[in-house]
């Protein structure tokens, strides 16, 4: 299970939390202009854009989780399961692979509407990576920092969603996820008015109280509510420790702590990583369950001309700064 979400300052920022119960040794991952980025049915025209972001390295060939482009277009992929379906390639369409979306759009848009032509052409397959990586089951945001927008491809075809809170977490369908947002209209950050009866004396005895009934569980519809909720009350600075930091908090609010969704077996699903890209300046930062420092890699200071992949792997131990 996973949140993502958008956030504008002076600068616009893009991430996400990743929910599981082990890791796939994902990293930090940067596609220079000139990686050879091949696909199956389809050929990706020049010139290419620099991609940063989080991913699985398979056989050479980077599976985003989520990324940014040099551009400040912003894509990640979240569970969909029991709704995402995908096809067989069809004439006259893009065929692109499930696991190609993320770099067959940031590789080659600049914009969110640049996005939505390139997928007005495009037929989601389910090619498999391989035997061992069979299609994941996502949907997607796409966002720059003027609008996002939710990508589903299901039974009923391929549904594109304007998403005006820039937030997306799994099921249900985002359509539903936003219609939720409607039992929560008479929450507020701001102290609560008596509304239930003129003739009862009902005073405001805490803090936060104008936020009760916010759901609080780790269910993907009460982490969006939350997130949403958040993230839409969220203030800070416009410098980029303030800013990053802040968003950091945003997504802190829907993040999974060991012991609280158990999945039999021992297992339990966790926050594994947080990531919070600056877009404008292509910084990506993260954090991991077991490492709570934030980590920044910024694109812009490896060779984006270069043809090889640049990856670092997450650093996972906690780092502590001792005091005395």
């Amino acid at each position: 299970m996973c949140t993502a979400a958008v956030y504008k300052t002076k600068d616009f920022y893009f991430g996400r939390t990743l929910d599981n119960d082990f890791s796939y040794g994902e990293e930090v991952v940067i596609t220079p202009r000139s990686f050879p980025l091949r696909f199956r049915r389809v050929e990706i025209p020049e010139p290419r854009f620099a991609i940063i972001g989080t991913a699985l390295v398979a056989d050479g060939y980077p599976l985003y989780y989520d990324a940014v482009n040099e551009k400040g277009l912003c894509m990640a992929g979240l569970n969909f399961v029991g709704n995402a379906v995908y096809n067989k390639p069809v004439d006259g369409r893009d065929n692109v692979a499930q696991f190609e979306l993320v770099p067959w759009i940031i590789s080659q848009c600049q914009t969110v509407e640049e996005a939505r032509a390139l997928l007005g052409r495009i037929n989601i397959t389910d090619d498999a990576f391989s035997d061992e990586l069979p299609p994941a089951q996502l949907h997607w945001i796409i966002a720059d920092r003027t609008q996002a927008i939710t990508v589903e491809s299901t039974a009923d075809g391929l549904k594109i969603y304007d998403n005006p809170v820039g937030v997306l977490t799994n099921n249900p369908p985002f359509d539903m996820q936003l219609f939720a947002l409607n039992n929560y209209m008479g929450l507020s950050a701001k102290p609560p008015v008596n509304r239930f009866s003129d003739g009862l004396d009902l005073n405001v005895y805490s803090r936060g109280m104008g936020a009760i009934g916010l759901p609080g569980d780790l269910s993907s519809q009460s982490r969006f509510v939350r997130a949403t909720f958040v993230k839409m009350n969220s203030v800070s600075g416009e410098g980029e420790e303030e800013s990053v930091g802040q968003f950091f908090h945003i997504l802190g609010s829907v993040e999974q702590q060991k012991g609280c969704c158990v999945l039999g077996n021992g297992k339990h699903e966790i926050t594994i990583y947080t990531s919070c890209c600056n877009a404008d300046k292509g910084v990506y930062y993260y954090t991991t369950y077991t490492n709570r420092q934030i980590t920044a890699v910024d694109m812009h200071r490896e060779n984006l001309n270069s043809c090889e992949l640049i990856r670092y792997p997450f650093i996972t131990n906690e780092q502590i700064n001792r005091a005395n």
